[in-house]
């Protein structure tokens, strides 16, 4: 299993974009993200100086069906 690093809101909605994903509203500090064909629409925290937790960060991923390999690649 790979290791996940702390990474801010910005930072993962930035890596969901470079995946295929887009950015279908804004609602407080959370920003939700769509793409066709998936039913699940991922809501990424995207709080002011507070990274997303690993948690969290491994859920949206799983939610996302990508790897977490996949992610950390176009995260950086």
């Amino acid at each position: 299993m790979t290791r996940i690093g702390s990474y801010s809101g910005e930072e993962v909605v930035r890596a969901f974009k470079r995946s295929g994903w887009h950015v279908a509203r804004r609602k407080g500090s959370h920003v939700i993200m769509e793409k066709e064909g998936f039913d699940a629409t991922p809501s990424i925290p995207v709080h002011k100086g507070k990274d997303v937790k690993k948690g969290t960060l491994r859920n949206l991923i799983r939610d996302a069906e990508l790897s977490v390999e996949e992610c950390l690649k176009v995260i950086k």
